[in-house]
């Protein structure tokens, strides 16, 4: 019987250093080019969908934050509803002093709706109107409103009394105002404008209205001096204990027929709508990456079928299955992670270029890119298992034999 010699080494299956691992995943990838970035266009376009979509909506809602940090939350509105037996309510004169003695409000201000035709001018039928109407307003409104004029300047004191207009936006826009000491026509009433309003962003219905002030309203246009909506801005802290005693302090009789409303709840209700279009838009975008997973299975599959003889060969010359595993398994895993980063690069550019077109402060976060990154590398493993298997699994005398 033979004993078996200890002094001789035991024989161990040869291991590639992690550089030569990637030299061979990426000679693979350097032979079949036109294959590899059609393959990786999949991954591509859904890491820029998902990448481009989180950036559009942090940019957005880095954007709103700072509208509303710039306009502010604490505007609450009132205005007149229906008493107990369903017929309109109105507020009362003293509505705007009422709410001033409140103690948190730091600004009280009222607009009245006007019964008066807006027209160009006397020549235009009273029937054809611009879409436009007419509001009574105090001096005060821009400050509690942090509105701001574009043009001309805001009513004062001797222009609150005077036949003198300031048009919203879009009222000058549809009456083809487009600088003050123009004339319109108010009923049968010439009207200069004096000034033209920039967007007003917490307030949009009054970018379509003509503003005069409350005394000249009730000269000109036979205003009882009633307001429609009062404006109040208290400090953040007491928004919500002004609002819960608004009501009561407007209509002590009858509060039910007041309502009480916050501007601001709007845009934030628009930024709820834009995370529920996000999260449509991220699932277009994991379907995309899901079609681009299968694009590259289906590259590295043909591509196991056309190597087999190199496979074969070094199989031959002492090659263990898990290395042959591991090189095909890199090279999907390089296929998917040239995809990602061409789907992260263009997806941040996308969401650089549309940012900027909006005037947005473009905002890209790193865990997004990050996140989809490791989608793309864990796609990668997933596509490249079964191929790298089935390559690992060919012997290499049928391999060599392969047509």
């Amino acid at each position: 019987m033979s004993v078996p010699d200890r002094g001789r080494p035991r024989l161990r299956p040869s291991r590639l250093p992690l550089r030569d691992v990637l030299g061979l995943g990426a000679v693979g990838l350097r032979a079949r080019r036109a294959r590899v970035v059609l393959s990786a266009l999949g991954i591509a376009i859904g890491i820029a969908t998902m990448v481009a979509v989180v950036g559009l909506s942090h940019s957005s809602k880095a954007d709103l934050m700072a509208r509303l940090d710039r306009l502010g939350t604490n505007l609450l509105t009132v205005e007149a509803g229906e008493d107990v037996r369903g017929t309109p309510a109105r507020l009362p004169k003293s509505a705007v002093a009422m709410v001033e003695r409140i103690g948190p409000v730091q600004h009280a201000t009222a607009t009245g709706d006007l019964d008066v035709r807006v027209r160009r001018s006397d020549v235009v039928p009273e029937e054809r109107t611009p879409g436009v109407t007419a509001q009574a307003a105090r001096t005060d409104l821009l400050t509690a409103l942090n509105a701001r004029i574009g043009e001309g300047v805001w009513l004062d004191r001797a222009g609150e009394r005077l036949p003198v207009t300031v048009l919203g936006s879009v009222a000058a826009d549809r009456l083809g105002v487009t600088a003050p000491g123009e004339r319109i026509v108010m009923d049968d009433v010439d009207v200069v404008v004096v000034g033209i309003l920039r967007p007003v962003e917490l307030v949009p219905t009054l970018d379509r209205v003509a503003l005069v002030g409350f005394p000249a309203a009730e000269k000109y246009f036979r205003f009882d001096g009633r307001p429609t909506t009062v404006f109040e801005r208290s400090p953040d802290a007491t928004v919500d204990e002004v609002r819960a005693v608004l009501a009561r302090t407007v209509s002590p009789g009858d509060p039910g027929a007041v309502k009480v409303s916050r501007p601001s709840d709007a845009l934030a209700a628009k930024a709820a709508t834009d995370r529920g279009l996000t999260t449509l838009m991220l699932g277009l975008g994991a379907v995309a990456l899901l079609v681009g997973g299968v694009g590259v299975a289906n590259t590295m599959v043909v591509s196991v079928l056309e190597r087999r003889r190199e496979i074969g060969l070094r199989r031959a010359i002492g090659a263990t299955r898990n290395a042959i595993r591991l090189q095909f398994l890199t090279e999907s895993l390089l296929l998917s992670a040239f995809g990602g980063a061409a789907g992260a690069a263009l997806g941040t550019a996308a969401t650089f270029g549309f940012a900027s077109v909006q005037n947005w402060t473009a905002v890209v976060p790193v865990w997004s890119v990050a996140a989809g990154f490791a989608a793309t590398l864990f796609i990668g493993v997933l596509a490249g298992l079964y191929p790298a298997v089935r390559a690992s699994r060919l012997h290499p005398a049928v391999a060599l034999n392969a047509s």
